[in-house]
């Protein structure tokens, strides 16, 4: 069984606990996700199945949105709602909705992010979650991050008594991106600790939330034999590519790995990277190296003869 499936997320399971239970529905071995959500963070969540998992990394450079809200107010060691509180302060006054987007604006386009302490980025080979949760410092390293948007999808409310107020967001971000993070600068921006309240993922790997299926969902299409409709082929993560359709002389050189000219694909266009199709399935990327005039093999996907 090979495809990308649009998983759901529900809260309160981890990105691999999803994976486990999809191996176990799917009856694969080869499963994998395309970019962890916190166990407290709902929505979708790209499965590669089977030879499909080879576009993983595809799947993931693409863009992701997201909705939530963001308190302000208060911080926490992990920047949501899950850790512990380390700083309080009871806001003098509402921000009026300028403010709020003057910040907002100012934490778009290229960025330079630090993630947080509880985080799965690896540095000195262990966990930066395993440092934070050891008591230990370490120097994390800078990101390069893209956010394409952050706005406001509602007007803020704003509680008197507990001096608190929450900000309802959407946001358009790359990979790599912490929205926790981005709501603790937003804090910053505005001059007052901030905690990310709540998150859920709207779209990932081309996928919107309209098109992720449950868990449960999952297991009663097993039940009734229809898994295959529920996986999307593997060339949905390659479709901002350019593709070309290989003849037969074409198929045989690629399942040898072979290179190939640019005077036999798509009209003598030197593209950085095609995708290779054979029998209506995406076989093979290959990059243009420039030095030597050819493409050549960059991932190879189903080399497999048939076209099931």
């Amino acid at each position: 069984m090979d495809g990308i499936l649009p998983l759901y997320k529900e809260r309160g399971m981890t990105s691999n606990d999803c994976v486990f239970k999809c191996r176990r529905i799917l009856k694969s071995k080869r499963v994998g996700h395309s970019g962890t959500l916190d166990p407290n963070v709902d929505g979708v969540l790209p499965i590669c199945v089977g030879k499909a998992t080879k576009v993983v990394n595809y799947l993931m450079d693409s863009g992701k949105i997201y909705i939530g809200e963001i308190t302000l107010g208060f911080a926490t060691t992990t920047e949501d709602l899950e850790g512990d509180i380390v700083e309080k302060r009871k806001l003098a006054r509402m921000f009026t909705a300028e403010e709020i987007n003057k910040a907002m604006l100012a934490l778009t386009g290229k960025l330079i992010q630090i993630p947080p302490m509880y985080s799965a980025i690896k540095v000195k080979g262990r966990r930066l979650y395993d440092y934070a949760r050891a008591g230990e410092t370490v120097e994390r390293p800078q990101r390069k991050i893209v956010v394409d948007y952050f706005k406001q999808v509602n007007t803020s409310t704003f509680d008197m008594e507990k001096g608190q107020q929450k900000i309802y967001f959407e946001i358009g971000c790359g990979k790599g991106t912490y929205v926790r993070t981005i709501a603790v600068d937003l804090g910053k921006k505005l001059g007052v600790p901030a905690v990310m309240s709540d998150l859920t993922r709207l779209a990932s790997g081309g996928f919107t939330i309209g098109q992720a299926i449950k868990l449960d969902d999952l297991k009663k299409a097993a039940a009734d034999g229809n898994l295959e409709e529920k996986l999307f082929p593997a060339d949905h993560a390659l479709k901002k590519f350019p593709h070309h359709v290989l003849t037969e002389t074409q198929w045989r050189i690629v399942q040898n790995g072979g290179f190939l000219l640019p005077k036999y694909l798509r009209g003598d266009e030197r593209r950085p990277v095609i995708v290779l199709m054979y029998k209506n399935k995406a076989r093979a990327l290959y990059r243009f190296n420039q030095e030597k005039e050819r493409y050549q093999p960059e991932q190879m996907i189903d080399l497999t003869e048939g076209e099931n």
